[in-house]
């Protein structure tokens, strides 16, 4: 906020170190935003970063799924996260635009995967490695060099949005290959914030709970197969891992993306940024022993359907005998 100098008098010299004093000259700050598409939480990010008074560039692997943050007049890039030719492009591209320097990166692009483990896709679930961990890393590395010149009295930030499902005991069943991804996410930020500590580069990770957004659909429509041991429920499983009540209990994507720019925004922000549905349930959470909500996320999947269901089948022998 900004201070006129009779206000600042009012304060001690303790309470103004606690104080963010703005210096409205100051350069405005630039911020790259990966996994920008339409209707995403990237572009959500996107245009209240732009609103907030930063230098937005957005990107995405499909420039003509950019129209949102475009008709804001947010400038673009195109950016396929798991391709070397294009991240070098894009690195050539924000340095032409900004004259070699960046103030923050924001990793946003991923993707989801929801199928028991015994059912898994394995090529599948390499591919979402591909994109929700190494891509990460890659762009990260690429983009490092631009971050290293930033002349932002705040100096750079690197801010990676991993998932609440990374958190231990929060993940859910027939989600485990993702979970896995943003757990593998979330570790390298956090030896990221150590290793760029020196080099005065902040690095956080914004833990994602449940917000509103075309997650799912971008996803695909995931069946189990007809050999799955948990076929007794498969349409409640499948409207499940499909996002069946996704909407009406996530929260509001705008209205996160605010609060989430304004965590940001500060000059020293948390290390983690907890934010979405459920968020302030999981990080209180981990204070209890794992397994405290295993009703609960056993009723968010169909779960909790198959076990009724394979009780009064007799028990796992009544589907045992699918695995040979």
């Amino acid at each position: 906020m900004k201070l006129s100098c009779s206000r600042v008098n009012n304060y001690s010299s303790a309470q103004l170190n606690n104080l963010e004093v703005i210096n409205m000259a100051a350069p405005k700050r630039t911020i790259l935003i990966t996994g920008c598409s339409d209707g995403g939480l990237g572009a959500g990010l996107a245009l209240a970063f732009h609103k907030a008074g930063w230098r937005v560039i957005a990107s995405a692997r499909n420039l003509a799924k950019l129209k949102e943050v475009t008709d804001a007049g947010i400038e673009t890039i195109q950016l396929d996260t798991v391709s070397d030719d294009s991240i070098a492009a894009a690195v050539a591209a924000v340095s032409s635009l900004t004259g070699g320097s960046l103030d923050a990166l924001l990793n946003n692009a991923g993707s989801g995967y929801s199928m028991p483990v015994l059912d898994v896709d394995i090529e599948k679930g390499k591919k979402l490695f591909d994109l929700n961990v190494w891509s990460v890393i890659t762009v990260t590395r690429a983009f490092l060099p631009l971050l290293f010149k930033s002349t932002h009295p705040y100096g750079g930030l690197i801010v990676n949005n991993t998932s609440l499902s990374s958190i231990p005991g929060a993940g859910l069943p027939f989600q485990v290959t993702y979970s896995a991804s943003k757990a593998a996410a979330t570790q390298f930020t956090e030896g990221l914030r150590l290793e760029l500590e020196p080099f005065g580069i902040k690095v956080v990770n914004l833990v994602t709970g449940s917000v509103k957004s075309p997650f799912y659909g971008n996803a695909g429509f995931e069946k189990l197969p007809p050999n799955s041991l948990y076929g007794l429920a498969k349409d409640v499983i499948e409207a499940k891992m499909n996002g069946e009540n996704h909407a009406k209990d996530a929260e509001d994507r705008d209205v996160w993306a605010v609060g989430v720019v304004a965590s940001l925004g500060k000059k020293n922000p948390s290390h983690w940024i907890y934010s979405g549905r459920f968020s302030t349930l999981v990080k209180y959470g981990q204070h209890l022993p794992i397994g405290t909500f295993d009703s609960m996320s056993k009723s968010m999947v169909g779960l909790d359907v198959f076990e009724k269901k394979l009780k009064e089948q007799g028990g796992p022998k009544a589907v045992i005998g699918k695995l040979d």
